[in-house]
């Protein structure tokens, strides 16, 4: 038999022998990440708040079926999850209680935070019940703070997710912009209070994408998913000012599941 036939009839074989023991090909990211244990971290875009359909040992956390960590986990079937986002978190309470859940095991992990940590709510509760210049004024406090005392605060959270998950990956996710401008809204905010918001949204997206990138961690902006649906587009994944009062300014489910979800799933 010449070396050449002998060569194929090895091939030949050794193919015949993955077939029947069904050795399967490289994993894919997100098999790998299903391999280890999945934790979603963060803040109330995390939690889910105002996508409903709230767990029952969430309390105030307000963690819903509907947020895209759930769905996420729901999908792929990570080894273990532990969803501990919680709405009003900053960056400071992520990390002091939420970041026991880490370790070693743990493959993937998502969050979001920051939002909280330069008053976002209190910008929008300005820019609803007071005038126009309070509004840009109470926005540009905000952004001043992005750029001073947050990158700090996203580092020391940073750092501690690392040093407890040293094998993980991370997922920062951004915020979306609020609104569509010259949309279809003919009440409410002036569209100069609702561009200097949308700006403010951009300039925090771009402290966290820079921040966990010098981390070395995956930012991934959830703009481009939810342009189109903002407030004022007419078919619009967030809730504007609704009640129950925390709703506001979140998104809804189909925000999570149209927005959120996408944004994360292609990040891992």
């Amino acid at each position: 038999m010449s070396v050449r036939k002998i060569r194929a009839s090895v091939v030949t074989l050794a193919l015949a022998a993955v077939a029947a023991l069904g050795v399967a090909g490289p994993a894919s990211a997100t098999d790998s990440a299903a391999a280890g244990g999945y934790v979603a971290l963060g803040d109330s875009y995390s939690s889910g708040v105002g996508a409903g359909s709230y767990l029952p040992d969430s309390g105030e956390c307000l963690r819903s079926t509907n947020a895209y960590p759930y769905l996420w986990q729901a999908a792929n079937s990570p080894a273990s999850f532990d969803f501990v986002a919680c709405s009003g978190a900053t960056t400071s309470s992520v990390a002091s209680t939420q970041l026991g859940v880490l370790s070693a095991s743990t493959s993937l992990v998502s969050v979001t935070a920051g939002g909280n940590d330069v008053g976002f709510a209190d910008v929008m509760q300005d820019c609803v019940l007071a005038g126009e210049a309070t509004c840009i004024n109470s926005v540009n406090n905000a952004v001043s703070q992005m750029n001073s005392s947050l990158p700090g605060s996203l580092d020391a959270l940073y750092d501690g997710i690392r040093a407890r998950a040293p094998q993980a990956q991370v997922v920062v996710l951004g915020y979306p912009r609020f609104y569509q401008l010259a949309g279809s809204c003919i009440a409410g905010l002036s569209e100069a209070e609702r561009t200097a918001i949308n700006n403010a949204s951009d300039v925090l997206n771009d402290v966290l994408a820079k921040r966990s990138a010098d981390a070395g961690f995956t930012y991934s902006s959830v703009v481009d998913e939810f342009t189109g649906h903002e407030l004022c587009s007419g078919d619009a994944w967030l809730h504007s000012v609704t009640v129950p009062i925390h709703n506001s300014y979140h998104p809804k489910a189909v925000g999570q599941s149209g927005g959120y979800l996408p944004a994360f799933r292609s990040a891992v």
